[in-house]
């Protein structure tokens, strides 16, 4: 298999097969990211990318999911990406879920009509790195996206029927914004039809320009407590129906799984209980250990 760099994938995704068919992010200045930091973005050469689905078809042959790489695959074009589907449905044909994360800014040079067959070719389930609804903090930290932006191609995805997550990034807005940042990405989250939506907490990691801002007293990063208030917030404004994941911050059972407006008041409840009686520095101690977003 040629994959060419870090492998980073979903880890709530089936994690076999992968199949690399990109490198590096095309956008790749997010203030809190270094992933994938020094790999220029380019499509993987289609001669690997057929090597690599004849590798799978010996040795996989009746898989049914695939997860495509690397940062945002769907970066490519339509015209690239149909012949790509095309070929991992003749050399794996009991295909029926493609997965890919990629960038809401990926979705624009696509009409519903081309998501439709991308679709109907397998794409089935998609993850947003969208992070915030909230147009100062996307400012902030680089996106490269407005909350608008957000909406227009969320309501494309739904129109064309491909299922899709959206991810708030918890703590990006430092103190400065930690409120704007809750209500406002709520506000905006709720106005989507996600099938999950996935906070992790924000971690400060060496060679990040967020990091060196909070050096420099240009940014002031929130605190284990303060990370948990700004989730609260969050999910007390959040009224989509629909899956709901939290990691990095807080792992407790009843804060992850499907039918979020049914578990909310208890979602709440144990996000009180975590302010008000959890072990901030266990917490701490764990977002120190953490190697990458």
């Amino acid at each position: 298999m040629h994959f060419t760099d870090t492998v980073y994938r979903n880890p709530y995704w089936p994690t076999f097969p992968l199949l690399q068919i990109t490198q590096g992010c095309t956008h790749n200045v997010c203030k809190f990211c270094t992933m994938y930091r020094n790999v220029d973005f380019r499509m993987q050469p289609m001669e690997w990318i057929e090597e690599d689905l004849q590798e799978l078809a010996e040795s996989v042959p009746d898989a049914k999911t695939i997860q495509l790489l690397s940062a945002n695959p769907l970066a490519l074009s339509y015209e690239k990406l149909v012949p790509i589907l095309e070929m991992i449905n003749r050399y794996l044909p009991e295909m029926e879920y493609i997965y890919a994360a990629t960038r809401v800014t990926d979705i624009t040079n696509k009409t519903v009509e081309q998501l439709r067959h991308l679709k109907a070719l397998g794409l089935r389930e998609i993850s947003l790195g969208v992070e915030s609804g909230d147009d100062w903090t996307l400012d902030r930290v680089n996106k490269g996206y407005h909350a608008k932006d957000i909406l227009e191609q969320c309501h494309k995805l739904e129109e064309a029927g491909i299922d899709y997550w959206m991810t708030f990034l918890n703590g990006v807005a430092g103190k400065e914004h930690s409120l704007e940042h809750a209500v406002n990405s709520a506000k905006i989250f709720s106005q989507c039809k996600p099938m999950i939506v996935g906070t992790g907490g924000l971690t400060l990691f060496p060679g990040t320009p967020l990091l060196e801002e909070a050096q420099r007293g240009e940014f002031t990063p929130l605190s284990e407590k303060e990370m948990l208030i700004e989730l609260k917030t969050f999910v007390e404004n959040l009224t989509c129906d629909c899956g709901f994941i939290t990691h990095h911050t807080i792992s407790g059972k009843n804060l992850t799984g499907p039918g979020f407006l049914g578990r909310k008041d208890k979602i709440i409840a144990a996000l009180d209980n975590e302010i008000r009686h959890g072990n901030m520095d266990i917490m701490a101690a764990i977002r120190k250990g953490k190697q990458t977003l």
